[in-house]
C-alpha cells in the first residue's frame, strides 16, 4: 500500500475529468472506482465578438467575466490598447468593480475597427487587492488564477469584392541580364484604401505550389474530385523534390500529413465495387475513378496505400471496357468544355490508359493492348485539341514513337507562339483559360516523358513559360484539373534541368524605389515576398546571374460587384423580419444563359452579413433542394454545392439568417455564382438586410 502525487497540468477552460486506475501485482489485477475532477480558473473572462465585420461598420463588443471562488473579489477588466481600432466604453464605473461568489458581469465597449485585415482584441480580467467591501464582505484576492488574459481575432475585410491579379515570369539569364517591364493599371472602381501589391521570388517554379500545399486554389473542396485536386501535387512536388535531392525531413513530414489524411478523407467517396463518385454517393464516375487510380499509385512510395482498393478500382474500370477497347463513361465529364468533335468516349479511354500505363501496366496487357487500338483509328481526327494533346501524352507513354510523332506535329501546327510562349486553345472561339492550361500540359508531358534532347527541352521551355505566367497567387491555376496536370508537367520539366549549382540576382525598380532578391541554392525553394510602395506604375526586373529565378508581382483590391457580363446570373430578394428575434430569409434565383446546354458542377457562395449566421434548421432544408449535393458553413460563409444548370432554367433557393451580435452601419454582403471548372463564368450580387442592393 502506499500513495503517489502526480502533478499534471489541465486547461484553463472549465473540464470535468475521470481518473482511471489500476494496478498490476503478483497477486492478481486491482481496479480502483472512477472519481471525477472538476478543474477551472477561479475567474475567467470571454468575449463576444463576430468572426468578421467589414471597415465602416461597428459592434458591441463584450467581456463576460466569471467568479467561481465562494468569495468576494474586486475586479478590473482593462482591454489593451491598439491603433487598429477604437473602443468607446458603454459600461460607466463598472471596469472596477465587485464580484461576489458565483456571480457573473458583462462589460461593454463599442468597438470601430480602423484597420484592414486581422485586428487582435486583447482583454485582461485581474482580482485586485481592495478596502472596499462587497456585499459586507472584505474581498481577497486568489493565490491562484487571479488574471485571465483573452486575445481574440476579428477579420476586417474591405467593402466590395477582392479581386487578385498576377504577372508571373520564369527568368533564366545563363550568365546574362535579362530584363522586363511591366506596369500595373488599377480600375477606376477601385475601393480606397483596399490595394497592395507584393513581389515574390523563388529559385524553383514549384517553390510557390510547395509553400501552399494546403490550399493552391482559394476554392471550396468538398467532393472527391476537388480533394484529389488538394492531394495529387503534393505526390508530384514530392517526387520531383526526392529525384533532386531536395527533400528535407520536415517538407517529407508536412507533405507526408496532407497526403495521409487526403486518402482517408478519399475512401469517403469510394463504393464497394471499388468506383469513386462525386459526393460517395450514385453510380460510380469512370473519371474521377482513373484519377484515384494514377493518384494512389504514385503515393505508395510516400504513405500506405491498401493495394486491394487499387485493385478494386482497376477492376471496376476493366469492367467499363467495351467490344471496340474504349470505354464506356459513368458519371459526368469533370469540365464540359473538353467536348468537342470526337466523342467524349475516345477522350475518357485516353485519360484512363494514360492512368493505366502510368500505374506500370505493360502495353502487353490485354486491356491496354486493346484501349490503344481503339484509340489509334480516332489518331486522324483533330477536332478535338485536348484530346489529342492527350493521346499524344499516352503514346508516348506507349512507346509509340511513329504515333506520338503524328500528334505532335499537328499539334505544333496549331499551336500559338508569340512572344516566347508557345501554347494551345480547344478552339479560336473556345478559348477557356483552365483547358488552355491543361492542353499545354499534356503537350508538354508528351514532349519530355520519352526523351529529352536539347531540342525537346528548348521547345518546352517556351510552354513552360507560357504556363509559369498562368499561375494564381498560391501556385495553382484557375481550376482544379488544370492545377494537376500543370503541376505534373511542371514537376517533369524541373526534374529534367534540375541544376545543383549557381546563384541570381533579382533587382525589382518600381517608381518608389528598388527592391533586391538572392536566389542561390540554399534559399532556392525559401518564399521570398516583399511590399511595393507603389500598386500602381512602371515596375521593371533585372535578373543576373546563372539559375532561374521564378518572380510574381501580385495585386490585391477591391471593386464593387461589377454588372453581369458573363453567361450566370444570380439574384437575391431579403426580407427582414424583426417581430422576434431578428431574422433575415435570403430568396436566391440562380440561373445560366450560355452557349452549352448546361454547366459544370456550380458553387453558390453567400457571404453572410456581419453578426449574422445561418439558421441550422434552414441550412438542413437547403441541403434537401433541388440540385443542392453538398451544403458547407465556414469562414462567414454558406457553399453550396450545385449539380450544375441548364440552360436558361431558373433556379431557385432560400436561406435564413439569424441575428448573433447587432452590428450598427451594416455593409451590404455578396453573393457569388460560378462555374466550378470554368470561374471566369461568375456572377456577383449584394444585398443588405431591406432590399436588393
Amino acid at each position: 500500500s502506499g500513495t503517489k502525487d502526480v502533478p499534471l497540468t489541465v486547461p484553463d477552460t472549465i473540464t470535468t475529468w475521470e481518473t482511471e486506475t489500476f494496478c498490476l501485482s503478483p497477486q492478481g489485477f486491482g481496479l480502483a472506482p472512477r472519481e471525477k475532477l472538476t478543474v477551472f480558473q477561479p475567474f475567467f473572462l470571454e468575449l463576444t465578438l463576430p468572426y468578421s465585420i467589414i471597415r465602416g461598420e461597428n459592434f458591441e463588443l463584450k467581456a463576460t467575466v466569471f467568479n467561481y471562488l465562494s468569495s468576494c473579489i474586486m475586479v478590473k477588466i482593462s482591454p489593451a490598447p491598439s491603433s487598429d481600432f477604437t473602443l468607446t466604453p458603454l459600461s460607466g464605473d463598472q471596469y472596477t468593480s465587485c464580484l461576489c461568489g458565483n456571480e457573473r458581469k458583462t462589460l461593454r465597449w463599442i468597438m470601430a475597427p480602423t484597420a484592414l485585415g486581422v485586428v487582435n482584441v486583447t482583454v485582461t480580467a485581474e482580482a485586485i487587492p481592495s478596502h472596499a467591501s462587497c456585499d459586507n464582505e472584505i474581498v481577497s484576492v486568489p493565490e491562484r488564477g487571479r488574471i485571465d488574459v483573452v486575445t481574440r481575432s476579428l477579420i476586417v475585410k474591405a467593402e466590395g469584392i477582392e479581386v487578385t491579379k498576377t504577372h508571373n515570369w520564369l527568368l533564366c539569364p545563363k550568365g546574362n541580364t535579362l530584363t522586363e517591364e511591366t506596369e500595373i493599371q488599377l480600375p477606376g472602381n477601385v475601393i480606397e484604401g483596399s490595394a497592395h501589391a507584393t513581389v515574390s521570388v523563388l529559385g524553383d517554379i514549384l517553390g510557390r505550389a510547395l509553400k501552399n500545399l494546403d490550399g493552391l486554389l482559394q476554392m471550396p473542396y468538398g467532393c472527391g474530385e476537388q480533394n484529389m485536386a488538394l492531394l495529387a501535387p503534393n505526390i508530384y512536388i514530392l517526387e520531383y523534390l526526392q529525384k533532386t535531392q531536395q527533400l528535407t525531413p520536415a517538407i517529407k513530414e508536412k507533405a507526408s500529413n496532407f497526403l495521409s489524411s487526403g486518402y482517408q478523407r478519399q475512401l469517403n467517396y469510394k463504393d464497394s465495387t471499388g468506383a469513386y463518385s462525386t459526393f460517395g454517393s450514385g453510380p460510380g464516375n469512370t473519371w474521377l475513378t482513373a484519377f484515384v487510380l494514377r493518384s494512389f499509385h504514385k503515393a505508395q512510395s510516400f504513405i500506405y496505400i491498401d493495394e486491394t482498393k487499387m485493385e478494386d478500382s482497376k477492376t471496376w474500370l476493366i469492367e467499363r471496357q467495351n467490344i471496340t477497347g474504349c470505354f464506356v463513361q459513368s458519371g459526368k465529364l469533370f469540365n464540359n468544355r473538353m467536348k468537342g468533335g470526337v466523342s467524349d468516349e475516345v477522350t475518357l479511354s485516353a485519360y484512363i490508359t494514360a492512368a493505366l500505363l502510368e500505374t506500370n501496366s505493360s502495353i502487353n496487357d490485354p486491356v491496354v493492348s486493346r484501349s490503344l487500338s481503339c484509340l489509334r483509328e480516332f489518331t486522324n481526327d483533330f477536332s478535338n485539341t485536348y484530346t489529342t494533346a492527350l493521346l499524344a501524352y499516352v503514346f508516348t507513354l506507349a512507346g509509340d514513337m511513329e504515333t506520338r510523332a503524328h500528334l505532335l506535329q499537328h499539334l505544333d501546327s496549331v499551336a500559338v507562339k508569340q512572344g516566347g510562349f508557345t501554347y494551345w486553345s480547344q478552339t479560336s472561339s473556345e478559348t477557356s483559360a483552365s483547358l488552355s492550361v491543361e492542353i499545354s500540359s499534356y503537350v508538354l508531358m508528351a514532349k519530355l516523358a520519352f526523351s529529352q534532347t536539347a531540342e525537346d527541352l528548348g521547345y518546352a521551355s517556351s510552354i513552360v513559360r507560357w504556363l509559369t505566367t498562368q499561375q494564381n497567387y498560391y501556385g495553382g491555376f484557375s481550376s482544379t484539373q488544370d492545377t494537376v496536370v500543370a503541376l505534373q508537367a511542371l514537376a517533369l520539366y524541373s526534374s529534367a534541368v534540375f541544376s545543383p549549382e549557381g546563384s541570381s540576382t533579382v533587382t525589382v525598380q518600381s517608381p518608389s524605389g528598388q527592391l533586391v532578391f538572392d536566389v542561390n541554392q540554399e534559399n532556392k525553394l525559401l518564399y521570398q515576398e516583399k511590399l511595393l510602395q507603389d500598386v500602381s506604375g512602371k515596375n521593371s526586373l533585372r535578373v543576373e546571374g546563372t539559375t532561374c529565378a521564378s518572380v510574381q508581382i501580385s495585386v490585391h483590391y477591391n471593386i464593387p460587384p461589377p454588372p453581369p457580363v458573363t453567361s450566370m446570373r444570380v439574384e437575391v430578394k431579403p426580407e427582414f423580419d424583426t417581430s422576434r428575434k431578428p431574422k433575415l430569409t435570403l430568396k436566391i434565383m440562380s440561373l445560366y444563359n450560355g452557349n452549352e446546354i448546361s454547366t459544370n458542377m456550380v458553387i453558390l457562395d453567400i457571404a453572410l452579413l456581419s453578426g449574422f449566421v445561418p439558421d441550422p434548421q434552414s441550412l438542413e432544408n437547403l441541403k434537401r433542394s433541388l440540385l443542392v449535393d453538398r451544403v458547407e458553413h465556414k469562414d462567414g460563409h454558406v457553399v453550396v454545392y450545385l449539380e450544375g444548370l441548364n440552360k436558361d432554367v431558373q433556379i431557385n433557393h432560400s436561406l435564413e439568417l439569424l441575428q448573433q451580435i447587432p452590428v450598427n452601419n451594416l455593409k451590404p454582403a455578396v453573393i457569388a455564382l460560378y462555374d466550378y471548372y470554368q470561374p471566369s463564368d461568375r456572377a456577383e450580387k449584394e444585398y443588405t438586410l431591406t432590399a436588393e442592393a
